[in-house]
């Protein structure tokens, strides 16, 4: 069938997050979509047959023969896409009712661009609203301008580098213009900063709009808490940085080389884990994460 959006689920574990994921994709305001689900589960938990009760013929499943990952299994998420446009929706998270005409609204008005995206409503592990810190921070990096705001050239890389105001779950991307590239295999964490990174080092643009059309679950079982904790976020980090760095200099983007170089928000990121430590006196664990910081060049 053809469909203009192809929206992609790559699904590891918690089939009561998946249902309500796609129970969201189901109540979108316009019907002209395709829902792929990629399992990467490891174990059967019948979603399959689930799927198969909805009676929808716009729903899709593929099943890994092995656990794949997540950098592969997203990459084979944009390779079984058909649609024009592909969201990767994270089986935790939820799409708001509008988004699906937002991101069509957003690509129709921008055909040039590769990729768009939204603010998001952020929600705990119950689906209720919740507060982040680093969510609310998040827009206060994002470059004065018009909504939606064009990010492109040496100018969009600075503001990213700066500090990732890009909610990088609410991205949808036009696969033309995507071509081969695909989510770097060597990150766990940082895999969409590199991306949209590179996309912006290619001389594409993305369109970022200020509505909130998603939904992000913040809980202790997800990817970025746990590895967060184990500081493999940072190390991919720091390394990132003095990358995008290089590039930039390459193209004679010094001003976004020297932000990337500096590298202030995963340092002024780091400070707050340790004083969030000291102020609930965890001495130990704070001074492990400031001799962290110290070392990094």
């Amino acid at each position: 069938m053809s469909e203009k959006l192809t929206i992609a689920i790559p699904f590891y574990q918690r089939r009561d997050y998946l249902e309500l994921a796609i129970a969201s994709v189901l109540g979108q305001d316009l019907a002209d979509w395709r829902l792929l689900v990629v399992d990467d589960s490891g174990a059967d938990q019948g979603v399959e047959g689930w799927l198969r009760e909805l009676n929808d013929n716009r729903i899709a499943y593929h099943r890994n023969p092995r656990n794949l990952g997540m950098v592969h299994t997203w990459n084979l998420c944009l390779d079984r896409a058909t649609g024009e446009l592909v969201t990767l929706l994270h089986g935790d998270d939820l799409l708001l009712p509008d988004y699906a005409s937002l991101v069509l609204e957003l690509a129709a008005a921008h055909p040039g661009a590769a990729a768009f995206c939204c603010d998001a409503s952020i929600i705990d592990a119950d689906g209720a609203p919740t507060f982040s810190l680093a969510d609310t921070v998040k827009p206060l990096y994002r470059p004065r301008g018009p909504d939606p705001l064009l990010v492109s050239g040496e100018a969009g890389l600075r503001a990213i580098m700066r500090g990732n105001f890009i909610m990088c779950p609410t991205l949808c991307y036009r696969r033309a213009a995507l071509g081969q590239r695909r989510f770097a295999p060597q990150w766990k964490q940082v895999q969409d900063l590199d991306f949209t990174s590179r996309l912006l080092l290619d001389g594409d643009a993305i369109v970022c709009s200020r509505k909130k059309a998603y939904a992000y679950r913040r809980h202790s079982g997800g990817a970025t808490a746990l590895q967060s904790e184990s500081r493999l976020r940072f190390d991919e980090e720091f390394v990132l940085f003095d990358r995008v760095a290089e590039r930039a200099r390459e193209l004679g983007w010094e001003r976004a080389a020297r932000v990337a170089g500096r590298k202030c928000t995963v340092r002024l990121h780091l400070l707050y884990r340790a004083l969030r430590e000291i102020q609930h006196l965890r001495l130990g664990t704070a001074l492990g994460w400031l001799r962290y910081l110290v070392r990094q060049r």
